[in-house]
């Protein structure tokens, strides 16, 4: 596997998610030879919303919340991206986050470009009704830049099914008529669409399938970590599991589990659900999640957040392949570190992509007004994630770089090839 030198970048830099994408898409574009009008095109987002607004907490007071909508191309279709409510959610990650969604529409050669959005506030601290509040105040604040043919939201970090019907009836509410395909990631009877609620998940199955059979590695005895047991790690666990890989551990926030005979998926998601909390799960030891993430295994699932390999850890990585599921889990400092190691690496625009593939399929339902048996969802999100792996990994063979490197320059040449075909209005 080819290494790539990305530019130095300082600590600070390094976990900026905004910086730690520029430096990808730099490096691409480099390689490339993208005409330095079209660099500069897409090296910005096109769109930066920030929005600051009252709502009334329970005990009524008023409190002032700042939300952000970035929209960062739409030359291939509307834009397309999740909500997150967070207290520390930036205009910079946000940024980074509609980049990778651009990055991630154009591998899966999907008709959209990229947007994302956000919530500085505290979720566990609200109350249900203040978030409805929250939400549908955010909602009206930007309703002139979303809609079916403009932007259409999804749940990220700490949004759900519930916030998207939210959104969706005061878009309607705004609209004089129901339209429910102005975000995804709804609940079935308003228009979500069936397997939805694990593509993800279900992406990074297929991203690791496709890995052993690319590496001539075999599922059976194939063990796993799996850092982060959201929607994306506990439902890619449970597939996985069903497939044959021995999932030996699972790296939480507040701590980790490790079995080196394989952990009960199932068991240990009836558990959460009761505790709240992998902590305390019988059938395996806890392990600090730290010491999980550089443990021996053959597939690495960070799946949860940005910059959990950074340049502090990526030598201690003992995985032969690292799959992304969380988006910018790896700095570009650590993928250096990595390609060294030649550790295989799945990135994010490539590995979950089956969340904003299930997307489109549910906007396109919606749009039509007819829906999908699930098992039509899942045989076409798997066959065009079969085919973006194939893409991705002969880009790197023909050009001689890694698969992260090879999916930004494969998207980039098809986000521009979009724009030269349309021209520039001036």
């Amino acid at each position: 596997m080819a290494t790539t030198s990305s530019p130095k970048l300082s600590l600070d830099q390094e976990i900026n998610p905004w910086e730690a994408q520029s430096a990808r898409f730099d490096f691409a574009a480099r390689k490339l030879n993208l005409d330095e009008g079209l660099w500069k095109l897409l090296r910005s987002p096109a769109r930066e919303i920030i929005v600051h607004f009252p709502v009334t907490m329970d005990d009524g007071r008023i409190e002032m919340f700042t939300g952000f909508r970035v929209q960062h191309n739409i030359a291939r279709g509307p834009a397309k991206g999740g909500i997150r409510y967070t207290p520390d959610v930036t205009l910079d990650e946000v940024r980074a986050l509609a980049s990778w969604m651009t990055w991630k529409c154009a591998v899966v050669n999907i008709p959209f470009g990229g947007a994302k959005g956000g919530v500085i506030c505290d979720p566990k601290s609200m109350s249900k009704g203040e978030l409805e509040r929250m939400t549908r105040r955010y909602t009206s604040e930007i309703s002139d830049f979303i809609g079916p043919e403009k932007d259409v939201p999804a749940p990220d970090v700490n949004t759900n099914e519930q916030t998207m019907a939210w959104i969706m009836d005061t878009y309607s509410m705004h609209a004089r008529h129901t339209v429910t395909s102005v975000v995804t990631g709804k609940p079935l009877n308003l228009g979500g669409s069936r397997g939805r609620l694990e593509a993800t998940g279900r992406g990074v199955l297929v991203a690791c399938q496709q890995s052993l059979k690319y590496l001539n590695m075999d599922v059976q005895g194939c063990r796993v970590i799996i850092q982060g047991f959201g929607n994306v790690g506990s439902n890619a666990a449970r597939l996985m599991q069903e497939q044959g890989f021995k999932i030996i551990g699972i790296a939480e926030k507040d701590g980790g589990l490790f079995n080196p005979n394989g952990i009960d998926v199932h068991q240990l998601t009836e558990f959460k659900y009761r505790n709240g909390s992998v902590l305390g799960f019988p059938d395996a030891e806890a392990m600090p999640s730290e010491e999980l993430l550089v443990s021996e295994c053959e597939i690495l699932i960070p799946a949860a957040t940005e910059n959990v390999i950074t340049s502090r850890n990526a030598a201690r990585i003992q995985a032969k392949i690292v799959v992304e599921g969380a988006n910018g889990p790896t700095t570009a400092v650590a993928d250096e570190i990595l390609a060294e190691k030649h550790i295989f690496i799945v990135p994010d625009i490539l590995a979950n992509a089956g969340g904003v593939t299930a997307s489109y399929f549910e906007w396109v339902q919606d749009r039509q007004g007819y829906f999908w048996k699930e098992a039509l969802v899942n045989e076409r999100l798997e066959q065009i994630l079969i085919d973006s792996f194939d893409d991705v990994v002969r880009y790197a063979e023909a050009h001689n770089v890694n698969n992260r490197i090879a999916a930004y320059m494969l998207a980039i040449d098809r986000v521009a090839y979009t724009i030269r075909e349309r021209g520039i209005y001036a």
